[in-house]
């Protein structure tokens, strides 16, 4: 057991481990040299004759008279002086903390003398387990309990506990009242495997360390207090802005609730309000150091409300010269008393209304050097000049570009000699060709004395959008002017084609196929229809064209055409076609939408001459992505998208806005007669989609179409109760088949038409199938004659546009009188130009122009038939 000493003074028992490795290698070194030095001896005595014998005996003898002399010297020792169990017995001893040794059921082995100072003890007899003496506090045995387990599984830990008095009974120099202390505990492994570990506790008094903590921690909390209710505002950022901390005088102006404000839920960009962010951001440091500016600006509150204020911000910079955090003093801030005018007050609020202008504002001097500028301006050209290169003397030069540098040095130099009215300055931005810039220079009459240098005041506006405006507008009003004259002259040809057509019908009636003139005729229908087609897409091009518009699916749509492009586009050129899924459906004419598609693939054909891959893909493009194709002619809605794409050669960037114009081909002649993207353009118009196209020279060219997406409309009940859909807009749609009776069985028409050689050709075609044909050359006169026939009419045929009277004027007033009378329109412009402009239950037939005598007696017909 332990062995108490004066003075408190414990030792830890001696305990026998063995003995020691170097005092075994001891004693075997000093056997060889003994046995060496007997062997020599004998060796010598008997003088052996062999040599490689006497020759290892000599080296043990050698080594054998090495050591006895070393030995003897003391160079190498034999035996030890002193034994590491007392040095580790003093460390112990002498150790500030209370050491205790016990094995693994908690017996004593040995206990310091700082040990029996903490606990009181002053004889062996006297030391206790800590467990005995912390078995009265809940906090300490837990804490006990913790540690042993700890312990037996090989764990190290420590716990600090607090008592309510000391553990000496009577105070000591400690004194009384309660006391925090550190217990530690640790395995102590023994070399011999065999016996079981010792556990070693140490326990500390830290009552003093914990006075010191709380006193700085009052110190702390003082110091945020004090931080926090400060009479000026204060908030730290980390590098990408976030804001970690807000005192509570700037939440408080700001309207924050402190209470559930989360570090780095907001950032500087949300905490300053118009383009003080830009002013801010200006503020940059060299790598390694910080730097500090004052900023005035508005900060913006919980309401949307904003405030001026000056701020001293500073910055710090990593050593590669990365942002660093940043702290930020709100300083002043703007009174609500409007008496108060001070000279502080004033300048702050020219500084904000400054910082907050639309427009980028910057002095120069005779130079044309940057002596000062507001947050717009660094906004728009910090990729060009930072605010240390102004500092430095940067050239307002920079940020205008090259090719307006002299018109520049011509301005200021006008504002030095301060001449007014200079003509304002459109440059394109220095280093992004696709920004525009409008400049504005103006003479400084008088200088102040604040700035005595100052030469001209420099304003400058980003045009971008309004440049991009304009040229859409300029298209825009290009393609609308051609397409009127387009649809004009369509109109009158309409007339022309259709005289020659009815004509070339009638002779072809009474000619043979072996008379020398029917193929003559036969090729002036020919080339009738070859022009009607060209008429077509006129009208297509201007929007004008006549559209049976459907509800369709286009992955059905672009199924069925799978095959027909395919076959026209070669053998050489590989058709892939790559389907969305869940189409929406689209609202446009099935044969007009498939001669869009025909068309562009036939060019995508004609663009590889040496073959390729030509690519249609369909998917449903939602409203909220209509944004990222950056069109600012396309509303955000939602569309359904079909891509033709082709591997070709490209379209230059120079033609690329003239290919929808009509008559506008880059073909050979002969190849082409440049109507079929204007047909395409009008197509996809009239079907109230857009198409955009996007090409890169040698690496092919995508038309990307765009097609509303189609809802069904509800309107209101009906006679049934129920909730009709919205019906299309044509009236007649075509039937599957034609009649197979074509004769007029005496019916009688009225063909009312302006243009005689159509009205004199459609009498004659219609009396030969047996109608009785009465003619009107304009709409007063059809009327005229319905009235001196008294109603007696199985049909009208008439013309859209004609003088005096119109054709829709003209079926009001017939119906009026006689509402069930048949009525066909015959025009060469859309059935939807004119029957918007009807009632909305108004029924009639529709034939467009040019037309045949088969297609007139068709439609005549069809209509007397329904």
């Amino acid at each position: 057991m332990t062995k108490l000493r004066q003075a408190g003074d414990y030792h830890m028992p001696i305990v026998d481990r063995g003995t020691r490795p170097g005092t075994v290698l001891r004693i075997i070194l000093l056997a060889i040299v003994l046995t060496g030095s007997a062997v020599a001896f004998v060796v010598f005595k008997n003088q052996l004759e062999n040599e490689i014998v006497l020759g290892i005996l000599g080296v043990l003898a050698m080594v054998g008279i090495f050591f006895l002399v070393s030995s003897v010297i003391g160079f190498i020792e034999v035996m030890p002086q002193s034994r590491p169990d007392e040095l580790a017995r003093a460390f112990l001893d002498g150790h500030q903390d209370g050491t205790l040794v016990t094995d693994r059921k908690g017996r004593i082995i040995y206990a310091n003398a700082a040990y029996g100072a903490l606990t009181g003890a002053t004889k062996s007899t006297d030391i206790q387990s800590l467990e005995t003496i912390l078995s009265r506090n809940r906090e300490a045995t837990e804490a006990i309990y913790r540690l042993t387990n700890g312990l037996h599984e090989g764990k190290p830990g420590h716990e600090e506990f607090r008592l309510l008095k000391p553990l000496r009974p009577s105070g000591g120099p400690a004194g009384s009242g309660a006391h925090w202390f550190r217990l530690k505990a640790r395995v102590l492994p023994l070399e011999d495997g065999e016996r079981n570990p010792l556990y070693i506790w140490q326990i500390s008094d830290i009552t003093s360390e914990r006075d010191d903590q709380e006193r700085f921690f009052k110190e702390l909390q003082n110091a945020i207090d004090y931080l926090d209710h400060a009479p000026a505002g204060f908030f730290s950022a980390g590098r990408k802005g976030e804001i970690f901390y807000v005192n509570a005088t700037l939440a408080d102006w700001l309207g924050l609730d402190l209470t559930k404000f989360q570090p780095g839920s907001m950032t500087i960009a949300d905490l300053v309000a118009g383009e003080g962010l830009a002013l801010v951001q200006s503020v940059q440091a060299e790598p390694g150091l910080k730097k500090t500016k004052t900023l005035d600006l508005d900060l913006r509150k919980a309401n949307g409300q904003s405030f001026a204020v000056r701020m001293v911000h500073r910055v710090s910079s990593t050593r590669d010269g990365a942002p660093g955090e940043s702290r930020t003093i709100v300083l002043a801030r703007s009174s609500d008393d409007e008496s108060d005018q001070s000279a502080s007050i004033a300048a702050m609020r020219f500084t904000r209304f400054f910082n907050n202008t639309p427009m980028a504002i910057a002095s120069v001097d005779g130079d044309g050097r940057i002596l000062r500028t507001n947050a717009p301006f660094l906004k728009l050209f910090s990729a060009v000049v930072s605010q240390d290169d102004m500092e430095h003397g940067a050239l307002l030069e920079a940020v205008v570009h090259q090719s307006e540098r002299s018109r520049l040095h011509e301005a200021l130099d006008a504002a030095k000699d301060r001449q007014g009215d200079i003509a304002p300055i459109d440059s394109l931005h220095p280093t992004d060709e696709a920004r525009h810039f409008r400049f504005y220079v103006n003479a400084v009459i008088d200088q102040s004395d604040q700035a005595p240098e100052e030469a001209a005041i420099v304003y400058a506006v980003e045009i971008t959008e309004q440049k991009a405006l304009e040229t859409q507008m300029a298209q825009t009003q290009k393609m609308n002017a051609v397409g009127t004259l387009a649809g004009g002259i369509a109109h009158d040809f309409n007339n022309v084609l259709t005289a020659i057509l009815l004509s070339s019908d009638h002779l072809l009636l009474s000619a043979r196929p072996s008379d020398a003139s029917f193929a003559d005729l036969m090729e002036i229908k020919r080339n009738a229809n070859r022009a009607a087609v060209l008429v077509r897409q006129l009208l297509a091009f201007s929007r004008k064209q006549t559209m049976r518009p459907t509800v369709l699916s286009m992955t059905d749509v672009v199924g069925d055409l799978r095959m027909l492009v395919d076959r026209m586009t070669g053998t050489n050129v590989k058709l892939e076609v790559d389907y969305g899924r869940d189409l929406w459906p689209v609202r446009t004419d099935l044969g007009q939408f498939e001669q869009v598609v025909l068309n562009l693939a036939v060019n995508a054909r004609d663009a590889m001459p040496h073959g390729g891959v030509i690519t249609l893909r369909t998917r449903n493009l939602p409203a909220a992505d209509v944004a990222a194709l950056n069109r600012r002619d396309l509303p955000e809605d939602d569309y359904v998208m079909i891509e033709v794409s082709d591997q070709g050669t490209g379209i230059p960037p120079e033609i690329l806005d003239k290919i929808f114009e009509p008559f506008f081909t880059t073909k050979e002649v002969g190849k082409g007669t440049g109507l079929g993207l204007s047909m395409v353009y009008g197509i996809i118009k009239q079907s109230g989609g857009y198409i955009y196209p996007e090409s890169e020279m040698g690496k092919g060219t995508t038309f990307r179409i765009l097609l509303p997406r189609y809802v069904e409309e509800e309107q209101p009940a009906g006679a049934g109760g129920e909730a009709a859909l919205a019906v299309p807009l044509l009236k007649a749609p075509a039937k599957p088949e034609e009649p197979a009776d074509l004769t007029g069985n005496s019916a009688v028409v009225l063909l009312v038409e302006d243009e005689e050689a159509v009205r004199r050709g459609g009498k004659r075609m219609l009396e030969t199938r047996g109608y009785t044909v009465h003619e009107a050359g304009s709409g007063v006169e059809a009327l005229e004659i319905m009235e001196e026939l008294g109603g007696a009419v199985d049909i009208v045929v008439s013309d859209v546009v004609m003088p005096e009277m119109d054709g829709p004027t003209l079926l009001r007033e017939i119906r009026k009188t006689y509402p069930d009378l048949k009525f066909i329109f015959v025009s060469g412009y859309a059935e939807d130009a004119f029957a918007r402009n009807l009632p909305a239950d108004a029924k009639f037939g529709f034939l467009s122009k040019p037309f045949s005598l088969k297609q007139l007696a068709v439609a005549v017909r069809e209509m007397l038939d329904s």
